[in-house]
């Protein structure tokens, strides 16, 4: 059954794990729209465009720059949505078969969850802090930054494989 256009259609309904991340992702998202809506007159031509590993501003940019994070966040929202609703199409190991396939959807399918609101936020803070070092109102969140990103969406991947090699 390696196939996966032959796995079993199931469907599950959203979990409550699932539906807490998506608040958190969506009004992290929807948020940071708002915010940018309402500071976009007070911002200068030119904000943080990019920045290194230490979290420090290496090149700045225009402000119209900005409305790309929110573009990435849709783009985010609509292909991991749609990857969400068809855990029948994702990788498994070979131990599938259908007296567990509800499992490893699941288990699947919230990954993917949870690092699609996991994007969402960091996309949020990331147009925070850019509209926070261009206003004065900081220097941004520094070196922990680039850190607290890879283990945060680090961390799902990692239990997650811990988790699936429970699933029998």
């Amino acid at each position: 059954m390696s196939n996966s256009w032959k796995r079993p259609k199931i469907k599950l309904s959203k979990t409550k794990s699932e539906w807490i991340w998506d608040i958190m992702g969506y009004s992290f998202y929807l948020g940071s729209i708002i915010f940018l809506i309402i500071v976009w007159g007070n911002l200068p031509e030119e904000v943080p465009g990019h920045y290194n590993a230490l979290g420090e501003v290496d090149r700045w940019g225009s402000k119209w720059e900005l409305l790309i994070l929110p573009g990435m966040g849709a783009f985010i929202i609509l292909l991991m949505q749609t990857i969400e609703h068809f855990p029948e199409t994702h990788n498994y190991p070979q131990r599938f078969d259908e007296s567990n396939a509800e499992q490893f959807y699941l288990h699947s399918r919230k990954m993917i969850n949870q690092l699609k609101n996991i994007c969402l936020i960091i996309f949020a803070l990331i147009l925070f802090e850019s509209v926070a070092i261009s206003i004065d109102w900081g220097e941004g969140f520094g070196i922990w930054f680039l850190p607290i990103v890879i283990i945060s969406v680090g961390l799902p991947i990692v239990l997650g494989i811990i988790k699936q090699k429970k699933i029998k």
